[in-house]
């Protein structure tokens, strides 16, 4: 084993050696409050009303302490167990699994379950969730969320336009990004104004957090956008498959068009090197075979 070897190996297991460590210390580091708000307010409220997930206000009271240390690092697993409490609440979320929360150590759970408490026992908590108007949305209303989402009127904070990653039905001919998904139903899966604007005011997704950390949407941006999703969920739209073909279709004739104009600029060029090379190449063969005589 030659020395870069017995180097790699070494740096290796170090860094194998801190990410274990460490990465448990990631949530440990951060207090039960900024965990909850990045990881669980867009699914959760404390005495602001259901949104995907259950309203946890007084959570401790209706569930066992020990229920809960099983439930929150795992929810899918006590689902597949066939517990009968995580069964009911699945269905209720209209199949929607919770996801496990990312580097929810032990002591952070009970943490979390200690906060829930405390917050519970608030007249008003910290994470009662954001107001949302229930006013009837108007159709400038429906106009601006277009115009955000299209990207033709730039977010305040400086964030990417929705159809950077995601598309939806009637988005226009190309269709919009397909790294995230299919925004045609969020409205619906979502179920309604006020899950969709808290989700939006802090996604959950690792991706959309790294994205929108630095540049939340603000809440003058949210309700129009909102309206635009929800407009779009009772209009159906598009199929969203079109826009694929038609932006493959553009992508193939995009490529003709350029080895045509490739084919054009270099044909010349290449006649005029191998042209040159032939005729040596002939008339060698030519003096060769005249000296034979």
């Amino acid at each position: 084993m030659n020395w870069w070897s017995v180097v790699w190996r070494r740096w290796a297991l170090a860094a194998g050696a801190f990410l274990v460590v460490c990465a448990p210390a990631v949530a440990d580091a951060q207090d039960a409050p900024g965990y909850f708000r990045q990881n669980c307010a867009s699914c959760h409220t404390i005495g602001g009303g259901r949104l995907t997930g259950p309203d946890l206000k007084g959570v401790t009271e209706r569930r066992d302490h020990a229920w809960l240390l099983r439930y929150l690092p795992d929810p899918k697993a006590l689902i597949d167990s066939g517990d009968p409490i995580a069964t009911q609440l699945f269905q209720e979320a209209r199949g929607v699994i919770m996801p496990s929360p990312p580097l929810l150590t032990p002591d952070m759970t009970e943490a979390l379950i200690a906060m829930i408490e405390a917050e519970s026992a608030l007249e008003k908590s910290q994470f009662v969730g954001i107001q949302v108007s229930d006013r009837p949305f108007t159709a400038q209303d429906v106009a601006l969320g277009r115009s955000i989402v299209r990207g033709e009127t730039a977010q305040a904070s400086g964030g990417p336009a929705c159809i950077s990653c995601h598309t939806l039905g009637n988005v226009g001919a190309l269709g919009g990004g397909r790294v995230g998904p299919d925004l045609s139903k969020v409205y619906e899966r979502l179920q309604g104004r006020k899950a969709l604007a808290v989700w939006l005011s802090a996604p959950a997704t690792p991706m959309m957090q790294s994205v929108f950390k630095s540049t939340p949407l603000q809440p003058e941006e949210i309700l129009p956008i909102v309206a635009y999703l929800e407009h779009s969920s009772q209009e159906g739209g598009d199929d969203t498959g079109v826009g694929m073909v038609t932006f493959t279709l553009l992508g193939l004739g995009g490529a003709v068009v350029g080895l045509l104009v490739f084919d054009g600029a270099w044909r010349n060029r290449f006649r005029a090197v191998r042209g040159p090379l032939v005729r040596a190449a002939g008339f060698g063969r030519r003096r060769a075979g005249g000296g034979d005589k």
